[in-house]
């Protein structure tokens, strides 16, 4: 029995030894890769600690959005207070330029205002209206351009008007002001920076009567009612008991200016 047991332990011993080898095989690279993953790791934190220099590396977006908006939000509430005090200091000044206007010197205040053509205007006027020649109209030997209206023919009918005492004028609705230039562009006239195709309608309000006999007497606008006769250009003058002549709305900025009188 005891040899038996001998046997038996013997036996035992070297399953043991050889269960141990196999497993001191399989572990040597599983205890390889252990160490090697743990270096990593070490190594990753240590950079991470080195970059953020205490920071935290990936901030809270939620805390940078509600920063932003907490300064949009003061910045809306500072231009508010601006534009209230702007709207303040607008109103002061309306109420004492409206008390000023209330002394004597409001009829001077008015003139001045008329003769900048910021205040509109109302009154019996005169119209004029200038169309091209038709396209069936193509006279052998005449120039194409003698037959469409042009910048000096309007600008013809404006100073004969002004001559007869216009005290408001409009070209194609536009107030006339001393800013107005009237500018050729191919088959266009450009006004203000817009450009009109005929018939071109100046109105000018002011004795119609002495309107008339200023375009009547006009040098320029004989030759071009010539034209008419001949070729058909369009030209024709009416009488408007009453016209409304908005005031000028464009710039009023100016590059050069001298003392009135000198």
């Amino acid at each position: 029995m005891a040899g038996r047991d001998t046997s038996r332990t013997r036996r035992a011993r070297q399953r043991l030894g050889a269960a141990r080898s196999r497993f001191a095989t399989t572990a040597s690279p599983l205890r390889l890769l252990t160490v090697l993953a743990c270096v990593v790791a070490g190594f990753m934190m240590a950079t991470g600690a080195l970059a953020s220099r205490g920071n935290d590396l990936r901030p809270d977006r939620t805390t940078e959005l509600s920063r932003l908006v907490a300064q949009e939000a003061d910045r809306a509430d500072a231009l508010a207070r601006d534009a209230a005090t702007l709207r303040a200091e607008v109103d002061e000044l309306t109420q004492a330029n409206a008390s000023r206007a209330a002394g004597p010197d409001a009829a001077e205040i008015g003139a001045a205002a008329e003769a900048a053509a910021s205040v509109a205007v109302v009154g019996p006027a005169v119209t004029v209206t200038l169309t091209d020649a038709p396209a069936s109209v193509q006279p052998a030997g005449v120039d194409a351009d003698l037959l469409v209206v042009h910048q000096q023919d309007i600008q013809a009918v404006a100073n004969a008007l002004w001559a007869g005492g216009a005290e408001a004028m409009t070209i194609q609705g536009q107030r006339v002001s001393s800013r107005t230039g009237i500018k050729c562009v191919g088959n266009t006239v450009v006004l203000h920076g817009v450009p009109y195709a005929p018939p071109y309608v100046i109105t000018a309000v002011g004795d119609q009567a002495a309107l008339e006999r200023a375009l009547a007497d006009s040098a320029y606008l004989d030759i071009y009612r010539q034209y008419v006769d001949a070729y058909r250009l369009g030209y024709a003058v009416a009488r408007t008991p009453e016209a409304r002549l908005a005031a000028y709305e464009g710039p009023a900025t100016f590059d050069h200016a001298r003392v009135a009188g000198r």
